[in-house]
């Protein structure tokens, strides 16, 4: 599951990348303006003069920074996220650092946006699972490591009746 703004040309690339390069289905929530029905609805956090202070980049194993001058960040306060500055006794060290594969993290990520929190894009949680294929396959070596590897032509011609077990 990722997020990414339909004006923000490089992470869209980046974004559909990362769900192409994904083995299984991907699912991606493009932030998109449409001058008929929602024409700027976005235009609080996408513009270009305000998009680095109210959007929060994603990047599996790294803090979550943001801001024009790079010293906003997110910090969990218990389980609620919180949006402090580095100085001031807090540092990298005090900072939320992204994880794909942490559901509880992607939940708390699902709850921020814009107002009180910047806007997160990117890759929100990656699950990594066996494939419908890889899974078939798995099942047909099984078979074959247990029953042999079978002649096609003995079954089609042994009788009238199969058994499929």
């Amino acid at each position: 599951m990722a997020t990414t703004i339909d004006t923000y040309s490089e992470h869209i690339h980046e974004t559909l990348d990362a769900a192409g390069r994904h083995h299984g289905s991907a699912f991606i929530e493009v932030l998109q303006n449409c001058n008929i029905f929602n024409d700027g609805a976005w235009r609080d956090f996408t513009d270009r003069d305000v998009r680095d202070d109210r959007v929060l980049r994603l990047k599996h194993g790294e803090p979550m920074i943001f801001g024009k001058g790079r010293d906003r960040c997110i910090r969990l306060a218990g389980i609620r996220p919180e949006v402090v500055e580095l100085g001031n006794g807090i540092d990298e060290s005090d900072l939320l650092v992204h994880d794909e594969t942490d559901a509880t993290l992607a939940f708390i990520l699902s709850r921020m946006f814009w107002p009180e929190y910047p806007v997160p894009v990117g890759v929100v949680r990656r699950v990594s699972r066996p494939t419908h294929h890889q899974l078939i396959s798995g099942q047909i070596e099984l078979v074959r490591a247990d029953k042999g590897e079978g002649v096609l032509r003995d079954l089609l011609f042994s009788s009238d009746t199969w058994e499929v077990t």
